[in-house]
C-alpha cells in the first residue's frame, strides 16, 4: 500500500499522526531535516502507528521533500 505523507518537521506538536484520507496522512515531528533525522523519525513513528517493523516501511519518493510517498 502506498500513502502520501505530509511531514511537518520541527513541530512542538510532534510526534503525531493525523489522517487526512485513506491514502494521505500528515505527520508532525520534533526532529529537523538534518542528516536524515526526520526521515528516520518518520519511519520509526509510522512503524509504531501501523504496528509494523521498521523494515516494512519504505520512503519511495520525496526523501528531500516535505511531501513523501511511503510504501507499507
Amino acid at each position: 500500500m502506498k500513502i502520501s505523507v505530509i511531514v511537518k518537521t520541527g513541530s512542538k506538536k510532534g510526534p503525531l499522526v493525523e489522517t487526512i484520507s485513506d491514502t494521505s496522512i500528515r505527520v508532525f515531528l520534533r526532529e529537523k531535516p538534518h542528516d536524515n533525522e526526520a526521515n528516520d523519525a518518520l519511519i520509526k513513528l509510522l512503524s509504531k502507528h501501523y504496528n509494523l517493523p521498521k523494515t516494512a516501511i519504505n520512503i519511495v519518493a520525496g526523501t528531500k521533500s516535505h511531501v513523501k510517498i511511503v510504501e507499507i
